[in-house]
């Protein structure tokens, strides 16, 4: 590995991927307009190529979903020369037959945060397509690596609520009403500061529970959602694997570019 690491494609993930890597991955410090990212960014090789990997909760799981510097970690990611970005995440399930262990790649996402920093512009009259908020060649790859394992979805609407509670049953019935399949709590800004920073983006689901609006009992706790995660860890893992492999390329696709050609100016130079 070069002594000045870059990587074109990038995982933000949970700890558990640290072990993608072999005794030869580089660890890079990184500093941002908006402060550090969660945690150093290691460069190691997966399926013949570089890539960089990022804990988006930190190494030590100290950043809840609200506190993540979202920013700081786009920023890093493509100052090292990242144009491509998987983000395997914990979803639960608003529908019954979205058990836990099963996988989707969703293609559409509902904001329902408040107060998280989810854009670059805050300065200069810049408006970003996002009516596809994730990358179709992303989306392409993942799909391809299905793993049998794991059931996999090649849809679905992931809501993102802002955490760190879990939703109450009233708000998880809601949210399934309007059929949309996932909620999570990481998913925004994290998929739209990737589009303004023109890089690829595409969540990969794990389902980890029925929302508490299925769940009987108690409703979702977190340590179940831990559990749950790491018992599919393992088969998790080679599906992202096979991900990488299958994603043709190192630039951002000419969809998520979506600045070239629009004549406005940006406040600032892309890193």
């Amino acid at each position: 590995m070069s002594s000045d690491p870059r990587a074109t494609l990038a995982i933000i993930g949970g700890s558990g991927f640290y072990d993608f890597f072999g005794d030869d991955a580089i660890t890079v410090e990184s500093q941002t307009p908006f402060g550090a990212p969660s945690a150093p960014i290691t460069i190691g090789e997966v399926a013949g190529r570089a890539v960089a990997f990022l804990p988006r909760h930190g190494r030590k799981h100290e950043y809840s979903p609200h506190t993540v510097p979202y920013r700081a970690n786009m920023w890093a990611l493509r100052s090292l020369g990242v144009r491509r970005i998987l983000g395997p995440c914990a979803v639960g399930s608003l529908r019954a037959d979205w058990g836990p262990g099963t996988v989707a790649v969703p293609d559409q996402l509902v904001d329902r945060t408040s107060g998280r920093d989810q854009t670059f512009f805050d300065a200069g009259g810049v408006h970003v397509a996002f009516a596809d908020p994730y990358c179709e060649q992303l989306r392409t790859a993942a799909i391809s690596a299905a793993v049998p394992e794991l059931p996999l979805k090649d849809f679905g609407t992931m809501v993102v609520v802002q955490g760190p509670r879990f939703s109450t049953r009233a708000e998880s019935r809601w949210f399934a009403g309007q059929g949309w399949e996932l909620v999570n709590m990481t998913g925004h800004p994290e998929a739209v500061l990737a589009r303004e920073l023109e890089m690829c983006y595409s969540a990969i689901a794990l389902v980890t529970d029925l929302d508490a609006g299925l769940e009987s009992g108690e409703g979702v706790s977190a340590a179940n959602v831990f559990a749950e995660f790491e018992r599919n860890l393992v088969p998790f893992k080679a599906l992202v694997r096979g991900a990488v492999a299958a994603v043709d390329g190192d630039d951002t696709c000419d969809r998520c570019r979506v600045h070239s050609g629009t004549g406005v100016t940006l406040p600032f130079e892309l890193p």
